[in-house]
């Protein structure tokens, strides 16, 4: 699989201290890793189109970011026992394993954690609005989404709102927010899909979609995006380890912001409620109506 031999790749990366622009050679890293070339050079294809490196033609691969910088590369779940034990509990509760109240005790004997390090895990939920503390002791699962039906859900209802938002007779560009969003989707291109954790992935898109509503200029509309948004977060977490997919949804935000500041608002809407669809499609597996 591209995506492990990558990681081997990155790793060898950072054990050599390369720095931004060093060659990284087919061969070289083949010889590294005790493997053939062929496998290296899907990895690096796959880095590629995360935006770490760079492809010139006739030369081969070129580093977009330092050894240093891919320091925190996370390909997978967590990085260390807190990050671990957050999606652990979060998985346990949207498996059906984790349904009724709980201590923070239990959580130190389920996921051998101090309870210091429990507490900032819960402290960390409660304020993403995962869980809240219980009258008197303990904590319980806010209502979040769960199942796929429900998830499914969610992208229908925002495949009304937010398509419907960008027609708003009040919709107006605010230059300055396009401008932020545009750089931050720039930055998932050049390698933040797979260097930003999923929290954080989880935000920047969020933060995307409600900027987009909110330039409709009603506050209802956005409170529905948001609220959308808040009880979604925990399911979306388990479908951020995808990062190539990510790659292809900033190309599209980037699609959909040229649309918009070019004032295409019917085109823009359309390409709007597609986006959503594809998107909705491949976290649910669940068809469209046609």
């Amino acid at each position: 699989m591209a995506p492990t031999i990558a990681m081997q790749v990155i790793d060898l990366i950072r054990r050599s201290g390369l720095d931004r622009g060093t060659h990284v050679r087919e061969q070289w890293a083949a010889d590294s890793l005790g493997i053939s070339r062929s496998p290296v050079r899907k990895a690096l294809a796959y880095l590629a189109e995360l935006g770490l490196v760079s492809q010139e033609p006739n030369r081969g691969y070129f580093l977009n970011r330092s050894s240093s910088e891919l320091a925190h590369v996370d390909l997978s779940a967590g990085s260390n026992a807190e990050e671990d034990a957050y999606f652990r509990i979060g998985d346990e509760y949207l498996t059906g394993r984790f349904t009724d109240e709980f201590t923070t005790a239990e959580i130190c004997r389920r996921h051998g954690l101090t309870t210091r390090e429990a507490d900032r895990v819960l402290l960390r939920m409660e304020r993403e609005d995962l869980i809240r503390r219980r009258p008197g002791r303990g904590w319980e699962f806010q209502h979040l989404l769960s199942t796929r039906e429900a998830h499914d859900q969610s992208y229908r209802f925002r495949m009304i709102v937010e398509p419907a938002a960008v027609l708003e007779p009040g919709f107006a560009v605010d230059a300055e927010k396009f401008a932020l969003h545009r750089e931050q989707q720039e930055s998932l291109l050049s390698g933040d899909a797979l260097l930003l954790p999923r929290g954080e992935l989880f935000r920047v898109n969020a933060e995307f979609h409600e900027m987009i509503v909110g330039c409709a200029a009603n506050a209802y509309l956005l409170d529905a995006v948001s609220r959308v948004n808040r009880v979604r977060r925990l399911i979306e977490y388990r479908h951020q380890t995808d990062r190539h997919r990510l790659v292809r949804q900033a190309r599209e935000h980037l699609e959909l912001l040229d649309l918009l500041e070019g004032g295409d608002q019917a085109a823009a809407s359309r390409f709007l409620r597609d986006h959503l669809d594809e998107v909705r499609e491949l976290k649910t597996r669940l068809p469209g109506s046609g």
